[in-house]
C-alpha cells in the first residue's frame, strides 16, 4: 500500500468496513473476550443494543452486572421499564449494586411505558435505561436511538424469546444463548465486520445470585399500586431488604 495512503487510512476519523469502528464513548462490560469484539471496548454508551434472548434465564442480567455497577460508581442510576420478572433484592445487592439508585417502572400501559423509556434515556443523571417493550417499529426505535444519544444513556432493548424482529435502528445487536453452561453471545449487527463465531463467557466471574426467572412458585411481576395514569411519572424504587 502506499504509505502516503496508509498515513491517511491510520487516521482515528476513518473508518474501514473491516474494522469496529471507533465510539466516542463506551462503557468496558467487564469481560474482555466481549469488549474486543464491541466497537470502542465496550457497551455504547449514548446509543441503543438490542439482546436477542433464545432462552430466558440464561445469565442475561448477570452479563450487564459490571457495567451497571460502574455506571453508579459514576453517580448515575439505572432505570428498568416493565421488567418481565419480580427483580431479586438480594441477589442484586449482591452484585453490588445501590437499591437507592435503581428505578423500575412497572403497572402502566405500553405506551405509557415508552414514554418512561425514552424520558429516561434522554435524563443526564440515567446511566443505562433497560425496556422489555414490544418496541417493533423502525420510527419508535430510531428514536429512541435519538434519545440515547442526546442524554448518552446506555439504552438496552430486550427482545425476549419470540419477539425477534429482523432489522434494527440499533447500532448494536447481540442473540444470547447457553452453550455447555457458558454464555454464547452472537454479534448479529455493530460497526465493523461480521464475526463468523460466538462468543463465550463463564459468568461465574461475575457476582451475585440470579436475578431472574424467580423461583418456581413465585408470581411474575403484577401491576403496581401506582395508578397506570401516574405510573409514567413516578418510578417505583425496590427497597434495601425485599423486592416489592
Amino acid at each position: 500500500m502506499d504509505p502516503v495512503l496508509a498515513s491517511l487510512l491510520s487516521h482515528p476519523d476513518i473508518w474501514r468496513g473491516d474494522d469496529c469502528a471507533r465510539e466516542p464513548a463506551s462503557l468496558p462490560s467487564g469481560f474482555p473476550e466481549l469488549d474486543a469484539a464491541l466497537p470502542g471496548g465496550g457497551w455504547p454508551r449514548g446509543a441503543l443494543t438490542e439482546l436477542l434472548l433464545e432462552r430466558e434465564g440464561i445469565g442475561e442480567l448477570r452479563l450487564t452486572l459490571p457495567a451497571l455497577t460502574r455506571l453508579q460508581a459514576e453517580g448515575r442510576s439505572i432505570v428498568w421499564v416493565l421488567p418481565p420478572y419480580r427483580p431479586h433484592a438480594p441477589g442484586l445487592l449482591a452484585a453490588g449494586l445501590d437499591l437507592s439508585r435503581l428505578i423500575v417502572v412497572r403497572g402502566c400501559t405500553a405506551a405509557e411505558a415508552l414514554w418512561a423509556y425514552e424520558q429516561a434515556l434522554r435524563a443526564p443523571e440515567c446511566g443505562a435505561a433497560f425496556g422489555w417493550m414490544q418496541a417493533r417499529e423502525e420510527r419508535v426505535v430510531r428514536r429512541l436511538q435519538v434519545a440515547a444519544r442526546e442524554g448518552r444513556t446506555w439504552g438496552v432493548l430486550w427482545r425476549r424469546p419470540g419477539q425477534r424482529i429482523t432489522g434494527s435502528a440499533a447500532p448494536l445487536r447481540l442473540s444470547l444463548d447457553s452453550e455447555q453452561g457458558k454464555l454464547a453471545l452472537r454479534i448479529l449487527k455493530r460497526r465493523g465486520a461480521e464475526l463468523a463465531r460466538p462468543i463465550t463467557i463463564d459468568l461465574t466471574r461475575a457476582p451475585g445470585a440470579p436475578l431472574y426467572p424467580l423461583p418456581t412458585g413465585v408470581p411474575p411481576l403484577g401491576r403496581s399500586s401506582v395508578s397506570p395514569s401516574q405510573s409514567h411519572r413516578h418510578g417505583t424504587r425496590l427497597p434495601h431488604r425485599k423486592a416489592s
